[in-house]
Parts: C-alpha cells; sequence; structure tokens
C-alpha cells in the first residue's frame, strides 16, 4: 500500500465520530405537550417543529415519518419515535400519541 493511501485511510478513520453515551434525559408526553425529565424543560404544543424534532430526534434517535391517512385537514407531517407519534401543522407541534393515550389535535389510525 502507498502512502497516499495509508494517509487517505488514516484521515477517512478520524472523521468518525465515536459512539455517543447513552442520553439520561426522559421525554414524557402530558396534558400540555412533552415533559423533559430530569432537567425540567417543556416541548408543549404550539412549539416550531423544528424544536421539537431536533431534540427528539438527538435524544431517542431518527424519527419515522408517517402516513397523514385519518389525519385533521390541518395535519402537514405525522413522525414516530418508537411509541410516540407526534403530529404537527405547518408551523406547529399540534399532538402526541403513545400507547393508547393521546392529547391535541391527532390523527384517528
Amino acid at each position: 500500500m502507498n502512502l497516499r493511501a495509508v494517509l487517505a485511510l488514516f484521515l477517512l478513520a478520524a472523521c468518525v465520530a465515536p459512539p455517543s453515551a447513552p442520553s439520561d434525559i426522559m421525554i414524557s408526553p402530558d396534558t400540555a405537550g412533552l415533559a423533559v425529565f430530569p432537567s425540567g424543560l417543556r416541548m408543549d404544543f404550539g412549539r416550531a417543529p423544528g424544536g421539537v424534532i431536533a431534540v427528539l430526534d438527538r435524544e431517542l434517535g431518527v424519527h419515522e415519518v408517517l402516513g397523514l391517512s385519518g389525519c385533521p385537514a390541518q395535519i402537514e407531517m405525522r413522525l414516530r419515535w418508537n411509541d410516540l407519534v407526534l403530529t404537527f401543522t405547518d408551523e406547529r407541534f399540534a399532538g402526541w400519541r403513545e400507547t393508547d393515550a393521546s392529547r391535541g389535535l391527532v390523527c384517528r389510525a
């Protein structure tokens, strides 16, 4: 292997991010939106979608996009992180569904 190839492999290896430590954050749905423990911070209904999605993607892993079948006309996006499904209008976080519980503006199915 020539020096350039070895150097290229070394540089590529340096670009790989180390695995992140498991998060101690817990997201808990409630009547007003989502509580974030142990920080005591909140992501309430009405918050801009980008802020909610970025936090959940970072803490729970990348979301899955769901279809809008059975959703009210205002819902523009429905995303899932494990059992937690959130709905969004174009400008705001509108509702959540987890297992058999839900709050806010949610889809029937």
